[in-house]
């Protein structure tokens, strides 16, 4: 096995806030693994709030030991190993992972989605991302959306109101809701889960801290909408753990590390009862690409990576009334590769 990767600094069309955090970029790690002539593509992208960087990216692959990676891919053996070479880090996992589903598709001559049993007529409508902003740009972001049949609603701060009122001005479509753990008053929190509900909120992500147990199964016990678990679900164990809690969870390939342990999590989702939205981090093309495989298996999506960036380095991925197109691409489908992107390691 081989390895080629380059750092990129992945550029946002708008400042992107939430609850408790702002930026205007983000650092990704792009990676590409050689099987003997085939060539698999991954990708970290590191959020500051998660903790990795370019620096402990770099450093992890250094660690890792190439030549045990033989196929046929024993892709929950790999990920055991990984967690052996260090703990955390599920984003350049995730972009070891993600390139060898690439290769085993190529190899397989099929695409990632067929592999793991997703039918391609399932696949949910995507929602396009509004972090918290001015009215102004509030507006400029929802004409953004043109082709989005959901729009995503970032809120947790004190203006939840005008930010949804903003967009009932300019918009009818439905929303869903991200309050990224800015509620603090379940009372205040149920009174505002009812008001949303009445203005087409479809689904609601981690309203309170994660450490808040109680505070959102109260929630959820009274919500008449979904409560999706975010920041409190990371990898497969923390599941069992919010039974009952949440409605559902919201999986993240970057959380997740990647594709065969998001995939683990839907099954283990479905087997308890919960609800899947399968989301995404500041994203390109072929982070997105993997989501969008495991997508028609989840009740709701939420990957619009690739259209709130400036600078995606790949082709963006073919979209028709509001949902993802597979096409019969093997591996990934990934398409607009620059060879040149990358730098041997």
């Amino acid at each position: 096995m081989k390895l080629a990767y380059t750092a990129y600094n992945l550029e946002l069309k708008h400042p992107f806030a939430i609850a408790k955090f702002s930026r205007t970029s983000t650092p990704i790690m792009l990676i590409r693994l050689t099987y003997e002539n085939t060539d698999g593509y991954g990708e970290a992208s590191m959020v500051p709030y998660m903790g990795e960087s370019v620096e402990t990216a770099v450093n992890f692959l250094k660690r890792v030991d190439w030549n045990r990676f033989i196929y046929p891919f024993d892709f929950g053996e790999i990920m055991a190993y990984l967690d052996s070479v260090e703990k955390g880090h599920p984003a350049i996992k995730a972009a070891i992972d993600i390139a060898l589903n690439d290769i085993n598709g190529k190899l397989l001559d099929k695409p990632c989605y067929a592999i793991y049993g997703a039918d391609p007529s399932k696949m949910p409508v995507t929602s396009y991302t509004i972090g918290i902003d001015t009215p102004e740009v509030i507006r400029e972001k929802v004409a953004d959306a043109k082709g989005f049949k959901v729009l995503k609603i970032k809120l947790g701060r004190d203006n939840d109101k005008e930010l949804i009122n903003t967009i009932r001005s300019v918009s009818n479509l439905p929303l869903y809701v991200d309050a990224n753990q800015g509620w603090t008053n379940k009372k205040q929190a149920i009174d505002m889960i009812y008001w949303l509900h009445d203005n087409g909120v479809l689904l609601i992500e981690q309203p309170m801290d994660k450490a808040n147990l109680e505070g959102n199964a109260w929630l959820t016990a009274r919500s008449p909408i979904p409560i999706l678990a975010d920041e409190a679900v990371q990898r497969l164990t923390d599941l069992e753990g919010l039974r009952g809690a949440y409605h559902g969870i919201n999986i993240k390939l970057m959380k997740s590390a990647g594709m065969y342990e998001g995939h683990q999590m839907i099954l283990k989702a479905r087997s308890l009862g919960m609800k899947v939205l399968i989301g995404c981090m500041s994203e390109t093309s072929c982070a997105t690409q993997a989501g969008i495989a495991l997508a028609p298996l989840c009740d709701w999506a939420d990957l619009d990576g690739p259209w709130l960036t400036k600078n995606n380095p790949f082709n963006a991925p073919a979209m028709a009334d509001g949902k993802y197109q597979l096409n019969q691409l093997p591996g990934l489908g990934l398409e607009g590769i620059d060879p040149g992107l990358f730098t041997s390691f």
